[in-house]
């Protein structure tokens, strides 16, 4: 009969329960206080020592699981509303099903990997070691913590990411831009908000003196009558590189959309970057933040 130390899987299911419930206080951003944490994890790991008790049949009731785990979260960040309650829980039990699922998917993978190359070693028991838990436990939940970062990181940007359309000699061109405050770039003589764009999508219209200007910076004799009176040069600064002159032309017309409205733009310069703005293709084009502001408000 196999020896069961209730100590440690006291002490285990408490690490679980507090780590689990971080979890769920990060992908929610709620600011949760240490000694609450503390607390319902204590709850939590102390009624698993009803499984060594005569009650233990009480345990593996859904509605009995139910309970505790609302009692777990009540504790934990307590009860301003029932929708705020419902949203704790629920990241509570993804927070579970995540580590648990991912344990048991590591667990199986490196089990057949191991009884592939090792099948006169290895047993092919199926049950989960304690050290596997304790080892992979954590690294899921720093993996899982990591991966939360970056979804928000990603929903922040999409938030600010809108549908923007420039129209220059009758030719429309499509773009996603990025608003940003910190894009506060606009022409010194007119004040004018400028909105930085990629080249590449603007490519079949601009002539080839145009584009020698965006990708040398030098002025040049050979630019088209048309285009004289549209081009501006508009001194900029990045973060390490010198002031230089972005070369910028004065569009027919600018317009984003407003959820499924498109707005026009009264005054907008579109500079052209030589390089490209987002190194995964998000977008196209950095919105200035006034240009956005102004046909909002």
């Amino acid at each position: 009969m196999p020896l069961i130390y209730a100590d440690l899987v006291w002490l285990l299911n408490f690490c679980f329960d507090a780590m689990l419930l971080w979890l769920a206080a990060i992908m929610l951003k709620r600011r949760v206080r240490l000694w609450r944490l503390m607390l319902a994890a204590l709850f939590g790991s102390l009624l698993v020592l009803l499984v060594f008790t005569p009650f233990a049949y009480m345990m593996s009731h859904i509605v009995t699981k139910l309970i505790i785990s609302f009692f777990i979260v009540w504790i934990c960040f307590g009860f301003s509303r029932f929708r705020f309650f419902i949203e704790n829980v629920l990241a509570f039990y993804f927070a579970t099903f995540v580590m648990g699922g991912g344990m048991v998917a590591f667990h199986f993978l490196l089990q057949s990997e191991l009884t592939m190359y090792r099948s006169g070693w290895i047993s092919h028991s199926t049950s989960i070691s304690w050290l596997f838990v304790v080892v992979m436990f954590p690294v899921l939940w720093m993996l899982s913590k990591a991966q939360m970062g970056t979804i928000r990181e990603k929903k922040l940007r999409f938030e600010h990411i809108i549908d923007v359309r420039v129209t220059c000699f009758g030719q429309t061109v499509l773009l996603k831009g990025l608003v940003d405050s910190g894009n506060q770039l606009r022409d010194p003589l007119t004040n004018t908000p400028v909105m930085i764009v990629e080249w590449q999508p603007f490519a079949h219209m601009l002539p080839a003196a145009v584009l020698q200007m965006i990708h040398k910076c030098v002025y040049t004799d050979d630019i088209p009558s048309e285009w004289v009176s549209r081009m501006r040069f508009i001194p900029y600064r990045a973060v390490g590189v010198e002031q230089q002159l972005l070369v910028a032309i004065k569009p027919d017309d600018v317009q984003w959309l407003d959820d499924k409205r498109w707005m026009s733009v009264n005054k907008a310069l579109i500079g052209f970057s030589p390089a490209t703005l987002s190194a995964d293709g998000e977008y196209k084009c950095i919105v200035h933040p006034h240009i956005v502001m102004s046909q909002a408000s």
